[in-house]
Parts: C-alpha cells; structure tokens; sequence
C-alpha cells in the first residue's frame, strides 16, 4: 500500500511545486511506483511533468466531483517515470463545488483507495493556501512534508500550517503525521540562513531533512521544458539534491539504502 505525502505550505514561492515533481521523479529513479497528484488549480506540476494542461479533457476536478475514476484520467509521464493525475484552472471550481456534496473532506481519499496498491508512493502537490482542496490532500495523506526558505517570515507560516495540521489530526485524520521538514533554494552563505536553519534543527529535529535544495539554475529551468530536473540535468545540483532527498525519504519509510538509475521508460 503507498505511502501518501502531501506537500504542502501555504506560503508561495517556496520551491513546493518544484519539489513535488523532483521528488516523484527522484523516487522512480529508485525504482519505486509513484504517482503524483496536481491538486493546485495551477497546474504547476502537470506542466512541469511535460503535460499540456490547456488540452486535458479531464482532471482532478472530475475525479473529486465523482464523474471520473482516478484510473481513467492517469497519465504516464514523459520520459515515463511516474504517472500524474492532472489539473488545470478548472480545479478552481471544486473548492466551491465541494462544499456542496457529501462526505466533502473525504472526497480525495476516496477517489485515491481504489489505486492506492498499485503504487509505493502517492505525492499531493497542494495549492499554497489552506482551503477545501489542501483539506482533502491532509485528510487523505498519511503524513504532510513541508518545504520551506529558512527566512523569520517562513517561521510564523510554519507555527499556523502545524496548527492546521494539528486540527485535522484532531477531528479528521488521527494517524496524520510531519513526514519533515525540506529546506529549499537554501545559501549556506547567509548567516539568517544559518541562523533560521539552526532553529529549525532545535525545535524539529530529525525532522528536518540532512538534504537542503540550493538555488540552481538548471532546477528554475527544467519546467519550462516540462523535465524534472534529474532529465533535464541529471548532474546539476539541484538533481543531486532532490536524489539525495529521495534516499531519506526511502530511508525513513523503508529502512533500505537504495541504488538510483536514471535510465528513462
């Protein structure tokens, strides 16, 4: 049964979209089955997994109203090494829908049940707000990972993020848990870096990833050609990265050390 793990932070800009889609790449190249699921009205991670989201004729907004199955609408990734379900725009008009229908905060994990076997690991790119559709993301992971800029203002958004988290918990999803912490676009040059880091190690722990993404180049441009990174420029920086990120996650949940191999399907 996959482990499912929301990515989630309701503060923009902090590279979640980015590591949603290198992860799910990062995890296939050690040979396990990952789906990932775009739940942002963006469509951020269906674009940068070589998807045109202007063209799909079905999404994620099909699926949570219940009009599709999750397995009619799976794309296999091009260069095929993790299958997505799609959104586009159109996503929009399930935080409203939703609202409307029953059993409205389980409407992704139950979309999610009948596939959930088929894969190792389920990753959720969640919209950067705290609304119905990261509600349902929270409600049907196991556990949420949190990337993040070590900056104060990053610190304020983490205490209310854990106190969402903390209240599905409470009332809707009792085994949801801080899968971790991951530092990204990360200058080990600042001192507020390194200060804001160390704060982080002190009130988390071991859950803050050994793995910090730095700022690279080749990470900002390998959307734009709908690549992860890891085929885009499997040696950059930002590729060793979010491989390394991948060993731990693998680590953690498994236990095992594993090989990688970036040979495409």
């Amino acid at each position: 049964m996959a482990k499912i793990i929301a990515m989630a932070n309701q503060k923009g800009g902090v590279g979640k979209t980015t590591s949603c889609v290198n992860l799910a790449a990062s995890l296939a190249a050690a040979k396990r089955k990952v789906l990932l699921v775009d739940l942002d009205p963006q469509g951020n991670a269906t674009m940068g997994s070589g998807i045109d989201k202007q063209s799909l004729d079905l999404s994620m907004l099909d699926v949570l109203l219940g009009e599709q199955q999750a397995v009619d609408i799976v794309h296999v990734t091009d260069p095929g090494v993790y299958h997505l379900l799609p959104a586009n725009a159109d996503l929009t008009a399930a935080e409203v829908e939703i609202l409307e229908l029953p059993m409205r905060e389980y409407r992704l994990s139950l979309a999610l049940k009948p596939i959930r076997d088929e894969y190792d690991y389920i990753l959720i790119d969640c919209p950067p707000s705290l609304n119905m559709l990261t509600l349902n993301a929270f409600v049907a992971a196991d556990s949420v990972l949190i990337p993040m800029q070590c900056e104060y203002y990053a610190l304020e958004g983490l205490s209310a993020l854990l106190d969402t988290i903390d209240s599905i918990k409470e009332q809707l999803n009792p085994g949801l848990e801080i899968e971790g912490l991951l530092r990204t676009m990360y200058d080990p040059r600042s001192s507020l870096t390194k200060d804001v880091s160390a704060q982080l190690t002190v009130h988390f722990g071991e859950k803050v990833y050994r793995t910090a993404v730095p700022r690279n180049v080749r990470l900002a441009e390998a959307p734009s050609h709908g690549l992860p990174v890891l085929h885009y420029d499997g040696k950059s920086k930002g590729a060793v990265s979010y491989l390394a990120l991948a060993g731990e996650v693998i680590r953690r949940n498994e236990g095992k050390r594993i090989r990688f191999s970036s040979k495409r399907a």
